[in-house]
């Protein structure tokens, strides 16, 4: 298969779609919900879908936003959209009404296209896009669905030919500044990233013909994307579930004998304590990758004893297109080696260095901010020349604001966090996002978030809260307030009142001292 890629001359996405529709047209890509797409029915769709957005004058450049959970239409509507030069931008359907209206406002979008469990968000979308059509990925309601907006379009392909710099998705990732920011990932990021692992022939990442992958992370963060993108380059069925519901994995992994699956340490933690946890077949499972957050030994090591199947740690982020750094499943045989704290080692012409505060290189052990220079990152974030040039250094570098170290065997380990960011069930947290609203609360005179350890989560908000001399506030006043404005999972789980916060001479909040009493005792200062 990789010989046919490479024999096709494959150097985007839409080349790689193209190649295997060509020598595998009858090979099933994607299964939603009962119904299979063969790669040349996908293809079809895709160049359908293509003609129609051009009719549209939705092309080079237009964004598409994409509202709602996962659906074998949003990857039509992602790969037509790069064959015209558009961009999707995938918009997570758990995040409140006012971040959802940041994005739309933000990607100015041509075209909104509602998916699964949508229709709540179709006033918000049009409210915010007044001039952008709207589509619906599946018939019924208010506006028309994909099929009845395909129907007796060309199939045929439309002319244009995509470009590796050319734009394949721009996903939003929480902002250092209060306002998420859209990453801008490129086809040929994607396809010469996956090219060069298949061609180093990474084992624990060899695909073949009969693979069955399972998707049920949120398309609208790089583990949901960029696993249905893994798919279609290597050829393999993907199941899409529109979100992640523990029997439905269950099911699929006894049904259809699932081989190759991403999913989050708070996931794996909800699968293996389930009832039917000891009772499923998981011979099937060749690889289960997980990552986005990291993952306690205790938690991993009931894991492998429960699938019994191969296990690899992935480590990247969404502006480095996902997985960079990779600890295969050979460096989990031994359940007690300290090689299981470790992210992994760096996937093929992948590059990696820490640095210093001045920009200096440290050599091996010593603790700084964790660098990767490689094809597989950003062209940058979307109108934000500035945040762009502090992320990638003028030398390539991607600064990935954790702070981590390099063994003398080049294995990358993770410490903590430069970047103020939380991580809670692999969702990204920036607590400036969440003081900015708290700050907004009329009894708040100061605020400070932090992330604190949570057994399930991995971590959780916490707020330490200043109130205004004369006023008072609860938690629960807090938490209503924060909830009309954040997504769930960035609202804080609990509240302390002090009279003031700890600060350095400069007056800068001194987070490390709020930190350290719920971190003690532990040798990583993330969870």
């Amino acid at each position: 298969m990789t010989e046919t890629l490479e024999d096709s001359g494959a150097r985007t996405l839409v080349d790689v779609l193209a190649s295997h529709a060509r020598n595998r047209p009858d090979a099933v890509v994607f299964e939603f919900e009962g119904r299979r797409t063969s790669f040349a029915e996908f293809e079809r769709l895709t160049n359908q879908l293509a003609h129609r957005l051009t009719g549209l004058g939705v092309g080079e450049g237009a964004r598409i936003v994409w509202l709602g959970k996962n659906s074998d239409a949003y990857f039509v509507a992602l790969f037509a959209a790069m064959k015209v030069g558009a961009v999707v931008v995938p918009v997570g359907w758990r995040l409140a009404p006012a971040e959802i209206a940041h994005i739309i406002a933000d990607a100015a979008p041509s075209l909104i296209i509602l998916g699964p469990d949508s229709a709540a968000f179709a006033e918000l979308a049009e409210r915010h896009a007044p001039d952008a059509p709207v589509l619906r990925s599946e018939p019924g309601g208010a506006h028309p669905g994909l099929a009845e907006f395909l129907a007796g379009a060309a199939d045929t392909p439309v002319g244009r030919r995509p470009q590796p710099s050319d734009l394949a998705v721009q996903l939003y990732t929480s902002g250092t500044t209060g306002k998420p920011k859209g990453a801008m990932l490129t086809q040929g990021s994607f396809a010469v990233h996956l090219g060069n692992m298949a061609r180093a022939d990474v084992a624990w990442n060899r695909w073949s013909d009969d693979d069955v992958s399972y998707l049920s992370m949120p398309i609208s963060h790089i583990g949901g994307t960029g696993w249905g993108i893994w798919g279609v380059f290597y050829g393999s069925r993907t199941i899409i579930e529109r979100q992640f519901e523990i029997d439905a994995v269950f099911d699929r992994i006894e049904l259809d004998r699932v081989t190759k699956m991403f999913v989050v340490p708070a996931a794996m933690q909800m699968m293996v304590r389930h009832p039917r946890a000891r009772s499923i077949d998981y011979s099937s499972i060749r690889t289960m990758n997980y990552g986005a957050s990291p993952i306690s030994p205790a938690l991993l090591r009931e894991c492998v004893e429960v699938f019994g199947c191969g296990f690899t740690q992935m480590y990247g982020m969404t502006e480095t297109i996902g997985t960079v750094v990779a600890l295969p499943p050979e460096d989990h045989l031994d359940l007690d080696s300290p090689r299981l704290r470790a992210a992994g080692l760096p996937l093929p012409a992948v590059e990696l260095a820490i640095f210093d505060a001045d920009g200096g290189r440290l050599p091996a052990g010593e603790i700084g901010e964790v660098a990767i220079r490689s094809v597989a990152q950003m062209e940058g974030y979307w109108q934000l020349p500035a945040e762009t040039a502090r992320t990638i250094d003028a030398d390539g570098w991607l600064h990935t604001g954790d702070a981590g170290y390099l063994d003398q065997d080049g294995y990358l380990y993770i410490h903590d966090r430069i970047k103020d960011m939380i991580v809670t069930g692999a969702e990204n947290v920036y607590s400036v996002e969440v003081e900015a609203v708290l700050s907004d609360y009329p009894a708040v005179a100061e605020v400070a978030v932090i992330g604190i350890p949570n057994e399930t989560w991995g971590e959780e908000v916490a707020a330490f809260v200043v109130l205004r001399p004369g006023m008072d506030s609860t938690p629960e006043q807090l938490t209503g307030f924060a909830r009309e404005r954040l997504a769930g999972f960035k609202v804080p789980r609990s509240y302390h009142f002090v009279g003031e916060l700890p600060r350095n001479p400069s007056g800068k909040v001194v987070k490390k001292t709020l930190r350290a009493p719920f971190w003690e005792g532990r040798d990583r200062q993330v969870s």
